[in-house]
């Protein structure tokens, strides 16, 4: 192989956790190498089958699902599905022949890496969370290499194999923010003399933040000295807006918030989830927030996300069984103090990882040297 010929096999997806990623490392790789080569492997029918070609890249679809946790019929497929997407991975592989292979985490990772390893291509993990997904569990004795975001990963996966690189993120999208808080706080219709605070769900919306919000309009309204981005997200878009919080003066209420490289440069605080991206984003940020874990994720992950920046004092959180309770007092306490701001804000900075990209395509860029060396 040379670095003309560059052929990188990149597997996984599902959700946008990992498919986000998969596309930022692609990226990269073809920053440092224009002429590689790069095949992505999905699961028929998941996101990364359309986000993937938008990006610009060829991906092969399999038909492997995830084993269900309830009872159902569905896991009768299971073993077939697997089965019959194992030897199509064989044969992706095969007919690719990679230098190198990618497993980012998701249903599709698993057959495609192992096929990979198996012909003695050298593979590198992904793990976006502090909680590794079971796929990458399975793959590690597999893998060369794993790269991850959170410090103690080596309770997981072997130290020596360890590369902390960080999640990849858009980081261009996050530059400047301080620069932009005039034409951010415009944007909005926001006082300049005002706090503000950005609540956000994902692009779908949050139950638990949609109806803390909701629920919280008598103390929102009476506290008219802040003011609130609320993204409802296009799911709760019906209620939300048309609840009395939306209508109170000191909120700015929308469904979908295309802008969010404004609404984080207006925030002195940030609420939302605990995925992998989204506290990425926020360490790129470097601006005071507080986390609300989904519960509805595999292994609590997201739990593990928050309480791995709360450790450090770099966020603080609140569970999902007491936001409603708890979330806008716990927002108004910390707009109330300064010092605890500033030091949350100072500490989740350091986490950043601006250079994750690059750092885990130089990762797969020695790999495919070593390997072309032996």
């Amino acid at each position: 192989m040379t670095t003309q010929k560059l052929k990188v096999m990149i597997a996984g997806g599902g959700t946008g956790g990992h498919v986000y990623p998969a596309i930022a490392i692609a990226d990269a790789i073809k920053k440092q190498v224009p002429q590689a080569e790069i095949l992505f492997v999905g699961a028929e029918g998941k996101l990364e089958m359309e986000k993937v070609p938008m990006a610009g890249y060829r991906i092969e679809g399999l038909p492997v699902v995830g084993f269900q946790r309830k009872l159902t019929w569905k896991n009768l497929l299971f073993p077939f599905k697997l089965m019959a997407s194992m030897i199509k991975a064989r044969q992706i592989a095969k007919a690719f022949q990679p230098d190198v292979a990618v497993g980012v985490g998701g249903y599709a990772s698993g057959p495609a890496v192992r096929a990979a390893a198996g012909m003695g291509v050298p593979a590198v993990l992904q793990e976006q969370n502090a909680f590794p997904g079971v796929t990458n569990k399975m793959l590690a004795a597999s893998a060369k290499k794993i790269c991850v975001a959170y410090d103690g990963m080596e309770r997981f996966f072997p130290k020596e194999k360890l590369v902390l690189t960080g999640n990849p993120v858009r980081t261009a999208f996050f530059e400047g923010l301080k620069e932009k808080r005039a034409e951010a706080l415009a944007h909005f219709g926001l006082d300049p003399q005002k706090q503000t605070v950005f609540i956000f769900g994902g692009s779908l919306g949050a139950r638990t933040l949609n109806e803390s919000m909701m629920e919280g309009a008598g103390l929102i309204g009476k506290n008219s000295q802040v003011q609130w981005i609320w993204q409802t997200g296009r799911f709760y878009e019906a209620t939300a807006l048309q609840s009395e919080t939306a209508k109170l003066p000191n909120v700015k209420a929308q469904a979908f918030i295309d802008r969010m490289d404004l609404a984080y440069a207006a925030a002195d605080v940030i609420i939302g989830r605990a995925g992998a991206l989204s506290i990425a984003e926020l360490c790129l940020v470097g601006k005071p927030a507080v986390l609300v874990p989904s519960p509805n994720v595999a292994e609590d992950h997201q739990t593990k996300n928050a309480l791995a920046l709360v450790e450090k004092n770099a966020a603080k959180m609140v569970s999902d069984a007491a936001a409603r309770e708890e979330l806008l007092n716990t927002v108004f306490d910390l707009l109330g103090n300064e010092s605890e701001r500033q030091l949350l804000a100072a500490n989740i900075a350091k986490l950043a990882k601006p250079r994750a990209a690059e750092e885990i395509a130089e990762v797969v860029l020695s790999l495919a040297k070593a390997q072309a060396q032996a």
